[in-house]
């Protein structure tokens, strides 16, 4: 941990400011007021003092020489062109260094997130890219970390959107580890207007309608102006029927003896090469009738179709199954309302106050499949008192169950039990349902002080978010078990619970055999609606003045300083059934916290020569932040940016810098008990038999549930269901990131309108906050240099039933080794006068990433994962987008393209098909019978480049004197890409890719008056 004071921070900015440095993307603007005292002032003169500051990245004034061109920004008439209602779409789709945070493309199987809208900046995460509004930090809309979803901002105020990327927490304080996205809004609009938009797929879903009314007025003799803005969207999102690929099942394994690719047929696994997709099956046991007996010693097994009472189950699960992916929509609808109002009034020429209100309510449905139970499918239960964890099952239908037909008991069930395994249709479809609702509001003063040469600003703000969670239909584990015990009452005729309590309680018996055997009164026994509350609120207040220190030969040393004080809480809520478990959903217990950060910072710009031999201006910039966080692993905590800016000569300049960048672990990942999430991972164990080879099935028969599976049956299959829930950890520190940019910029001024910027980039983050991989923890318990056993910390985070089956890893936060990522960003902007033509403008980004690797310690030492170029972590190698506008009195014609370069699905199948490959080589090299001359490549493996093209064209034309019309529609995705067909994708689509949302055609009307 560094305790770094704030004399120490300024020392070190002294020492490094010769030589690294770096200038930031616009913020927000401030008008300098020059007032004479001596004589009075004409309403002539008046007009003529205010003098443009530009804010840059930082909160510094000064003159417009020393502004350095934003990397990359995005104005209101892109997000226009765009023709997508969701903002956060917009800026992934714009800007290629911003990833994806959450979404209703990739957010279906998430316990908290579903319906949020958040970005990602160089994938370093969420809770590492800050994102402000009006440079003003806002309240999160998720107990994950710092996600503040765009959604929740009306369309119609955003004016601009800036990147200021790496290391900027020592302007910013914590979270902006990667940077800073900043959402600027409109503050000079006069008059209203009314937009409606339409859009949806060429190929069915992805519908979206959206009505945007805003109006801005100055009033007052123009001291005052007002600004409102309310937009309401609605998103219908695309269903499993909307796409013909959701239909084909996948069950893919590469068979390493016949050096294969293999898929799940009807008639078990086969070779690619040898069948079709037709052939291809994904079946679940999970009927709606229920199967019985499903257990390789019972001869026969049952099964319900409508037909009734079938024996002709055993090995064909594939041929009579269920697709249980028919359930799932590949996008999530949503409904969204959202208002802001914005009053600015100038008080007299040296005084202005400010005040601004936001609300959005956020409505998010996810339908999913009914439950689907089995007798051994564990739920997990915490003691009330205790919190000691255990395990609660459905348990066997036990053999004298009124219910089980004769025709079962005939067929001399193994264990004298009967197993089973179903769809509870008759409960209903799970639906996931999130209402989120966001209050933010701020207040402030600003004015002038020492002769009008400094300005000051001081605000208060306030942001409450709530969440309120309904989970419908799940399954109560205990009134499951009970109703499956069921009797014959006195009479001889009627069926009741066994347990003379559990009947006091309601217990009603439960029939699983057959199609709608369960009855109402069953299914409202066994139901489970739990539900999750979340509160957030963030009060802080922040002030701070700029001016002028004094003057250099090169000019004015300009300066700010200033202070914030923020509190952060939070409190989940969840229903009793949620918090100590016993239901089929998952575990998410009841927690609360709060954090007081008090800050210090000061920054300041000092121009080292002007216009001297080989320095048309020399510039450096110092800042520095010290914050006291109450949490006492944290503490006192500094961060600090030194940087240069040299421009040789007019148009062309270098720019460096290096930052200390810092952030706190949040709320949730310091004391949040174990919560329940799903990641899929594959069981190291998986086919150990008595005499196997395979690295770490040593270990694995050192299971005792495993063992007996070996003795029973002959050998082990993994069975898990891919549980992994998410921990706190109170020893978590703060993370520190050493941000290193160097770049150039070009405005030559032989080519008027061109700007270009390259810009490396080299991010490494220190006891980085993070979890380690499924795969890692597993290898590191059964195939490490530690052994196998209670001594071993990797094995004590992951638990097996009493079928061997993992049904538990848990993932930990810890501060990591490293985390590190390196590349470089390329922008470039060409706008150019066609005269009578009218003009043009030309856009291009480029991010390319050289490295994103995780470093951390294992049993055998330390080990460093990449991730570059993976699909399983998101992170293309090379991203970029360009877009060609033309403009010609009121229309405007507009073309643009996405690219994403080719990378792979996953490194750790990557690592598997090469060891296979290694051991078939050593067995050509011997001979040996079982050597495979002509090994197939993976299939599905090596994903292909991604483009797509989009077009848009709107029209301006006058309705009268005083109002006129904007007609606008475009394609996106013109030639229909949806992307490469993904493994274990949603409807075998991914996020990536968009989705599956394919082309998306949309048209808009707005008037204003």
């Amino acid at each position: 941990m560094k305790y770094i004071t704030f004399k120490k921070c300024l020392i070190a900015c002294a020492i490094s400011s010769a030589f690294i440095g770096q200038t930031y993307a616009n913020e927000q603007s401030i008008e300098k007021t020059v007032i004479n005292d001596a004589a009075p002032q004409s309403s002539t003169a008046k007009d003529e003092l205010p003098e443009k500051i530009t804010v840059t990245g930082s909160r510094l004034r000064r003159d417009s020489f020393s502004v350095a061109t934003p990397l990359v920004t995005m104005d209101k008439a892109e997000i226009q062109d765009s023709g997508l209602g969701s903002l956060s779409e917009i800026l992934v789709e714009g800007f290629p260094a911003i990833s994806e945070g959450s979404s209703n493309t990739n957010s279906q199987s998430s316990v908290q997130n579903t319906g949020l809208s958040t970005i990602d900046l160089r994938n370093l995460g969420t809770n590492r890219t800050l994102t402000l509004i009006d440079g003003r930090r806002v309240v999160s809309n998720s107990y994950s970390g710092n996600y503040v979803s765009l959604s929740t901002i009306p369309t119609g105020m955003v004016d601009r959107v800036e990147i200021i990327s790496g290391g900027a927490s020592a302007t910013y304080g914590s979270d902006a580890v990667a940077g800073v996205v900043n959402i600027i809004t409109q503050s000079k609009k006069e008059g209203a207007e009314i937009k409606a938009r339409a859009g949806s797929s060429t190929e069915g879903g992805a519908e979206e309608f959206s009505l945007d009314l805003s109006y801005g007025s100055s009033f007052d003799n123009e001291n005052g102006y007002l600004f409102f803005s309310t937009t309401i969207d609605r998103q219908l999102g695309i269903s499993f029927n909307d796409r013909k690929r959701a239909a084909i099942e996948t069950d893919y394994r590469y068979n390493t003896t016949k050096m294969c690719n293999e898929m799940n047929t009807e008639n078990d696994y086969q070779c690619m090469a040898d069948i079709t997709k037709a052939d291809w099956r994904d079946r679940s046991d999970g009927t709606l009738g229920g199967v019985f007996l499903e257990a390789s010693q019972n001869g026969t097994q049952f099964w319900y179709d409508e037909s009734g009472l079938r024996n002709d189950w055993k090995d064909n699960e594939e041929r009579f199954g269920v697709n249980s992916a028919q359930w799932e929509d590949l996008k999530i609808p949503e409904d969204r309302m959202s208002a802001a109002i914005k009053f600015d009034y100038d008080f007299n020429s040296s005084l202005s106050g400010y005040f601004q209100v936001q609300y959005a309510q956020n409505d998010s449905e996810n339908v999913k499949s009914p439950e689907d139970e089995y007798e051994g499918a564990y739920a997990l239960v915490l003691d009330p008192i205790t919190g000691e964890a255990s395990r609660v099952a459905p348990g066997y239908i036990p053999i004298n169950n009124p219910y089980v037909p004769q025709e079962i008991l005939d067929a001399n069930p193994y264990k004298n039990r009967i197993y089973w395994d179903r769809r509870f249709g008759e409960v209903g479809e799970i639906v996931n349902d999130n209402k989120r609702t966001t209050l933010r509001t701020w207040a402030g003063l600003q004015g002038t002080a020492f002769n009008d040469q400094w300005d000051w600003d001081l605000s208060v703000g306030f942001g409450k978010f709530k969440q309120k969670q309904n989970r419908y239909n799940e399954l109560n584990t205990f009134h499951v078990n009970n109703a499956l015990q069921a009797e014959y009452a006195d009479d001889g005729v009627t069926i009741q619970c066994k347990d003379e309590a559990a009947r006091a309680d309601g217990c009603v018996p439960l029939n699983l055999f057959g199609i709608g055997s369960i009855t109402p009164e069953a299914a409202d026994y066994i139901r489970a609606n739990p539900t999750i509350t979340t509160d957030i609120e963030q009060f802080n207040v922040l002030g701070y003045m700029t001016g002028d220190l004094f003057e250099l030969p090169a000019g004015t040393v300009t300066a700010v300083f200033g202070g914030e004080f923020r509190r952060d809480s939070q409190k989940v809520k969840t229903s009793k059934e949620q918090e100590f478990g016993g239901i089929t959903f998952n575990v998410v217990p009841t927690f609360s916290g709060d954090v007081e950060v008090s800050e210090l910072f000061a920054e300041a710009a000092i121009p080292l020569l002007k216009d001297a031999p080989g320095a048309k201006n020399l510039t450096a910039e110092l800042s520095a932040r010290i914050a006291d966080y109450s949490w006492s692993n944290t503490g006192l905590v500094g961060s600090y940016k030194v940087g240069l800016i040299w421009e040789p000569i007019a148009g062309y300049a270098i720019r460096a810098n290096y930052a200390l960048a810092q952030r706190a672990p949040t709320i949730t990942e310091l004391v949040s008990p174990p919560r329940g999430d799903y990641d899929t991972f594959t069981d190291i164990c998986n086919g150990v038999t008595a005499t196997s080879t395979n690295p770490g099935h040593d270990n694995c028969r050192k299971e005792p549930t495993i063992a007996a599976v070996i003795a029973d049956e002959g050998v082990f299959k993994d069975g898990n269901n891919s549980y992994s829930p998410n921990t706190g950890n109170t020893e978590l520190k703060e993370e520190s990131a050493d941000t290193y940019t160097l770049g150039m910029t070009f405005a030559p001024s032989f080519l008027d309108g061109f700007r270009l910027a390259v810009d490396y980039y080299d991010i490494k983050i220190s006891d980085a906050i993070a979890q380690i991989d499924n795969a890692d923890i597993i290898q590191q318990c059964y195939d490490s240099a530690l052994p196998w056993g209670t001594d071993n910390r990797f094995c004590n985070d992951i638990t097996r039933d009493t079928e061997g089956n993992i049904i538990e890893i848990l993932q930990r936060s810890f501060n990591l080794d490293e985390l590190r990522t390196r590349g470089y960003d390329v922008a470039a902007e060409y706008k150019f006068d066609l005269t009578d033509l009218g003009s043009l403008t030309l856009k291009a980004d480029l991010t390319h990433v050289i490295e994103y690797s995780k470093t951390f310690a294992t049993n055998d030492g330390i080990q460093t994962n990449q991730y570059a170029g993976q699909l399983d972590n998101g992170i293309f190698t090379d991203r970029a987008s360009m877009s060609l506008a033309w403009s010609y009195e009121g229309l405007r014609l507009r073309w643009s393209t996405k690219f994403r370069g080719a990378m792979i699905d996953s490194q750790s199948r990557a690592d598997s098909y090469l060891k296979a490959i290694e051991a078939n080589n050593e067995r050509c090299a011997a001979n040996d019978v079982g050597c495979i001359a002509n090994p197939e490549q993976l299939a599905y493996h090596e994903l292909p480049s991604y483009t797509t093209h989009n077009i848009s064209a709107s029209y301006n034309f006058a309705l009268s004197n005083s109002s006129d019309m904007r007609v606008s529609g475009g394609l996106n995705n013109v030639f229909d890409n949806k992307g490469p067909f993904v493994l274990g994708g949603t409807g075998n689509f991914d996020s990536s890719y968009g989705g599956g949302v394919g082309r998306f055609a949309y048209l808009s009307a707005e008037v204003r008056f």
